[in-house]
């Protein structure tokens, strides 16, 4: 199975949480060229209030994660959801700029989010002397594949599991429910087509035509 088929499986779940909490509404706002936040792209999308639109508006201003935290989690999201021959790849569909909503939106988010890139380049510092941004993509798999499988993972790694579980979670829900990920998903929701009437042998059926 492939990697990007496993994830989606796991993580249809939380596709589903996300689709009833309102912190989905988040990757509708970070639907721009770069998938970062910005307060001037904010649109209040139909059974919005003004109070909610001018909060988002807020939230997005605000600064929380700095350049280097933030190319972490772009690194890190592309290493769970790569691009593929079908569709790109969780940064390319805004994951990073959902993750820095999310974290900001819900502030029991920001120690987790925040510790656990601390854990990631003092584990990364630890065994290849450098930052996570830094080394290689073969070294940043040898130290996913510690963190990635719980029931696997070694008791000395517990922080670095429950980190990247929420990374994975956050991940697959603001992919999801992107643009990116819907299309990937197949899904087309209630997509309108044209109506052409009813059908001419059906009409013939009970005696009527367009002439009629």
């Amino acid at each position: 199975m492939k990697r990007r088929d496993y994830l989606k499986n796991i993580g249809l779940s939380s596709l589903g949480l996300a689709v009833l909490n309102p912190d989905a509404r988040a990757m509708e706002q970070l639907e721009n060229a770069n998938g970062v936040p910005k307060a001037t792209a904010l649109k209040i999308p139909g059974g919005r209030t003004k109070d909610e639109a001018e909060r988002d508006a807020k939230l997005m201003a605000e600064v929380f994660l700095n350049k280097h935290e933030l190319d972490t989690i772009t690194i890190l999201s592309d290493i769970i959801i790569p691009a593929d021959k079908k569709s790109g790849s969780a940064s390319q569909s805004g994951v990073t700029g959902f993750i820095e909503f999310i974290v900001k939106d819900k502030p029991e988010f920001k120690t987790p989010v925040r510790g656990g890139l601390r854990w990631l380049d003092s584990e990364s510092n630890r065994r290849f002397s450098k930052l996570f941004t830094q080394i290689t993509p073969a070294q940043r798999i040898n130290i996913v594949d510690d963190i990635a499988y719980p029931e696997k993972a070694k008791k000395e790694f517990s922080q670095g599991v429950s980190f990247f579980t929420l990374m994975r979670n956050l991940t697959a829900t603001g992919f999801y429910t992107s643009r990116v990920g819907i299309d990937d998903l197949g899904y087309k929701g209630n997509t309108p087509n044209e109506w052409k009437g009813v059908p001419a042998d059906v009409l013939k059926q009970y005696g009527l035509s367009y002439d009629d």
